[in-house]
């Protein structure tokens, strides 16, 4: 079994800055794509950014050039520094994970319980 553990969100005016993390444990092989993913009220869950464990980064275009997600492979943690936050970054934001928990096995995405984030005007 998987756990994905989030932390970071919060309250902030806009422009300010969060950053969030993303903690992977349990039965863990190895993890291939990690990512953040946001959800706003009455909205579809979005692609946020995602990062590949040799670094390949794919985001989402509303976030480029603010947002930068970056990952730690030996803790098994994603973080996503945010700056120049508007207020319709306001959503809940989801961690995921592709991992593989056992040698030849097949990757599994795993998601964390989110963390809200709230951008005041």
């Amino acid at each position: 079994q998987v756990q994905l553990v989030e932390s970071g969100g919060g309250l902030v005016q806009a422009g300010g800055s969060l950053r969030l993390s993303c903690a992977a444990s349990g039965s863990i092989f190895s993890i291939n794509a990690m990512g953040w993913y946001r959800q706003a009220p009455g909205k579809q869950r979005e692609l946020v950014a995602t990062i590949t464990s040799g670094g390949s980064i794919n985001s989402a275009d509303s976030v480029k050039g603010r947002f930068t997600i970056s990952r730690d492979n030996a803790k098994n943690t994603v973080y996503l520094q945010m700056n120049s936050l508007k207020p319709e970054d306001t959503a809940v934001y989801y961690c995921r994970a592709d991992v593989i928990v056992r040698k030849f096995s097949a990757a599994r995405g795993s998601w964390g319980q989110g963390t809200q984030v709230t951008v005041t005007s």
